[in-house]
């Protein structure tokens, strides 16, 4: 289908890239909108929304401090939140179906937690994130540091250089996220497709990161098991990020679903697309 970018104006005046696609005529009043991950990074998640837009309007954007959306301060999920109410309201939806990706996953977990959003929350989709725990990120640095190991010294030849091209720009990235996807055959050619575009980013990663770790995972579980909307989260068994590190999320919901594809990495889309389409369909239309 047909997309038609539009600007969003945050309260505060930043301005916010969206990408809007879809069937608007059905379900008048309850869109999509998908949140990538980062913190720091772009959307990439077009080969989702291409999946459900027979659904209904699908909404994508880019977070403030990256991609093609302005780099305004401060930046923190108290403000990321805002935001992304103002991309539900902009686009016209009193209901959302919200799908989100690693750091976008919590944000929008986030957001249906907070009681000034809850009630405009219809369904949570909780993509390749790492819920709630906050004692993963030890063995997600020795799992990753093993599953780069064949991209290594391609990346040191790159960032050796002193000024790089566009063009080697792009081979780096490339290779820095070739990682995440577990079939070695393809990694290359599927890490290719999320730096199609490459974007500079503001320090968006610190302050949201340090914020993110100080958070109290009884105070979450707690706040979790009042949550009424149905979720789906699903991730890759071979993502480097562990799997368990979700468990008490899906343990604390009570109207949780949960699906691990058993071939996919931290891009389940990517790695197993039929699979996950599949997954991500059914729990919509139940």
């Amino acid at each position: 289908m047909d997309e038609r970018i539009e600007q969003v104006t945050a309260d505060d005046g930043c301005a916010l890239w969206t990408v809007r696609s879809g069937d608007d005529s059905i379900d008048p009043g309850h869109g999509f909108v998908l949140c990538h991950g980062g913190p720091g990074f772009w959307d990439t998640l077009g080969p989702i929304a291409r999946t459900i837009e027979d659904f209904g309007p699908v909404v994508r954007w880019d977070q403030r401090g990256s991609g093609r959306s302005q780099w305004s301060p401060p930046y923190s999920i108290e403000r990321f939140l805002a935001d992304l109410d103002q991309v539900r309201r902009h686009h016209g939806f009193d209901r959302v179906t919200l799908l989100g990706h690693s750091f976008g996953a919590a944000l929008v977990l986030q957001y249906a937690l907070d009681p000034r959003y809850t009630d405009r929350v219809r369904k949570l989709v909780h993509i390749a994130g790492v819920g709630v725990s906050s004692d993963w990120r030890d063995e997600f640095r020795v799992r990753a540091q093993l599953a780069a190991e064949p991209y290594a010294a391609r990346i040191a030849e790159l960032r050796a250089v002193p000024e790089r091209t566009e063009e080697q720009e792009r081979e780096l990235e490339q290779f820095r996220f070739a990682h995440e996807f577990p079939d070695r055959d393809r990694a290359l050619g599927l890490a290719a497709t999320l730096v199609g575009e490459l974007f500079p980013a503001d320090d968006v990663k610190n302050p949201i990161n340090a914020e993110m770790r100080a958070w109290s995972e009884p105070d979450l579980i707690e706040r979790c098991r009042a949550l009424e909307v149905p979720t789906l989260i699903i991730g890759g068994v071979r993502d480097s990020r562990p799997r368990w590190a979700v468990d008490s999320l899906a343990e604390a919901l009570p109207r949780c679903t949960r699906a691990e594809l058993a071939d996919s990495g931290h891009f389940p889309w990517l790695d197993e697309p039929a699979i996950f389409t599949e997954r991500v369909r059914s729990f919509i239309a139940e």
